[in-house]
C-alpha cells in the first residue's frame, strides 16, 4: 500500500489461512524527495504527463518489486509459498463525480509480476467505479471481517493523507466513507514551513493556537455538508485550498494547530452524526502516531473509548496493506470485496484484475 501521504511503500506478508488472520512479516520502504515531487506534479495536467506516468508506473513497480523481495528474504519465505500480491497503487488522481468517475492509480502490475515471479492483484477500484460507486474506501469490507464485534458498535478511523471512517455496528448495515482531511494538509503545511516531511507527535501545532474563525471557514466547504457515500483526495484537500482560506497574517504554527483541529472535528464530527452509539473507537494509519491528534481526539469524545488497533491484532501501521492482501485473496477466491451500502455502488462486485505470474 501506498498512500495519499506519500510517504513511502508499506508491505505486509500476511498469512489468511487461519480464522484470524495475522501479519508475519512488514516492511515500509520510504520515497525519496525527488520521486514524491513527480508523483505530487501528476495531480495537475502538466507536459508529456502520459510519458512521465508510465514511467513513474515503472519506477514504482521495481520500487515495489525490491520492497516485496527483501520482506520474503527476511522472512525466510520463498517466493513460490505466496499466492498473490495485493497491489493498490499510488493513486495520483481520484475524480469520484458522476460526471467524470475516473481514479488513477500507477503500477506497472505485468512487470511486478515478472519481477517478482508471484501473481498480482491490482486495478481494485476501477470496476466498483463501473457500477457506480465511488471506488473507495474500499478497507471497510476489511474491517468489517477482522475487527466486528458481536456486542459492541465499533467505529474504525483510517487516518492517512486522507481521514476515513468504518461504522461497525452489530445491528445495522456497514457504514464508510472518506470524511476529510487526515494528515494530508499538516504534512504540507510542515514540510512548507519548517522543511519536514511530517509535525512529529504534533509538536509544532503544539507550540500554537488554533484560530477560531480560519477553522469555521475551512469547515464550511462543501464537502463536510455531503452525505455518504463520498470520498476525496488531494484533488480538494492542498495547499491551494488552504491559502483560498487564509488572510495572509497568521501565525505558520498557529495555522497547523488549526489544521489538527480540522481534522479532529472532521472526524468527531461525522461520528457524532452517522453513528452516535458507537462505544469504542479504534484509529490506524501515519496519523495514530500524532499523540497530540490522539488526545484531541480523545477530548472531544469523552464518552467513547479511544486506542489504536493494535488492541485487536493488527498494529496500526499495517491495517490498510493488510487490508489489500486480503482484497487480493477475494479476488482469487472470486468473491465480492466493495460494499455496495459504503461505496454507492449498484451492487457487491468482484474486484481486481489478475495477472499470472
Amino acid at each position: 500500500m501506498s498512500g495519499t501521504s506519500l510517504d513511502g511503500v508499506d508491505v505486509v506478508l500476511a498469512d489468511l489461512s487461519t480464522v484470524h488472520p495475522r501479519h508475519v512479516q512488514t516492511l515500509f520502504r520510504p520515497y525519496d524527495d525527488e520521486l514524491r515531487m513527480q508523483l505530487l506534479s501528476l495531480r495537475q495536467p502538466g507536459f508529456d504527463e502520459l510519458h512521465r506516468t508510465a514511467i513513474l508506473g515503472k519506477r514504482l513497480s521495481r520500487l515495489y518489486a525490491e520492497a516485496v523481495i527483501n520482506l520474503l528474504a527476511q522472512a525466510g519465505v520463498k517466493h513460490e509459498q505466496i499466492i498473490a500480491i495485493g497491489c493498490h497503487g499510488q493513486t495520483v488522481r481520484h475524480c469520484p463525480e458522476e460526471d467524470k468517475g475516473y481514479t488513477i492509480q500507477l503500477v506497472n502490475a505485468a512487470m511486478l509480476a515478472e519481477l517478482t515471479q508471484i501473481a498480482v492483484v491490482a486495478d481494485f477500484r476501477s470496476r466498483d467505479m463501473a457500477a457506480g460507486g465511488q471506488g473507495a474506501p474500499l478497507v471497510p469490507a476489511f474491517h468489517h471481517a477482522v475487527f466486528k464485534s458481536t456486542v459492541s458498535h465499533r467505529v474504525i478511523v483510517n487516518i492517512g493523507g486522507i481521514a476515513n471512517i468504518t461504522s461497525l455496528d452489530p445491528h445495522n448495515n456497514i457504514l464508510g466513507f472518506d470524511c476529510g482531511p487526515g494528515n494530508i494538509l499538516m504534512d504540507a503545511w510542515c514540510l512548507r514551513h519548517i522543511g519536514e516531511n511530517y509535525d512529529k507527535y504534533g509538536q509544532w501545532a503544539a507550540s500554537g493556537q488554533v484560530i477560531p474563525v480560519l477553522l469555521e471557514n475551512l469547515l464550511t466547504d462543501n464537502f463536510f455538508l455531503r452525505q455518504p457515500p463520498k470520498s476525496i483526495g488531494r484533488e480538494l484537500f492542498n495547499l491551494q485550498w488552504l491559502e483560498q482560506k487564509l488572510s495572509g497574517n497568521e501565525l505558520p504554527q498557529d495555522v497547523q494547530a488549526t489544521l489538527l483541529q480540522l481534522t479532529v472535528l472532521a472526524i468527531a464530527n461525522a461520528l457524532s452524526e452517522y453513528c452516535p452509539h458507537a462505544t469504542e473507537i479504534y484509529i490506524c494509519g501515519g496519523g495514530g502516531h500524532n499523540t497530540l491528534l490522539i488526545d484531541r481526539l480523545e477530548e472531544a469524545m469523552p464518552d467513547k473509548k479511544v486506542a489504536l488497533t493494535d488492541e485487536l491484532g493488527i498494529p496500526a501501521d499495517w491495517v490498510e496493506a493488510f487490508a489489500f492482501a486480503w482484497l487480493a485473496q477475494q479476488t482469487v477466491l472470486r468473491k465480492t470485496g466493495n460494499l455496495a451500502t459504503v461505496t454507492g455502488a449498484r451492487g457487491d462486485r468482484i474486484l481486481g484484475a489478475i495477472y499470472p505470474a
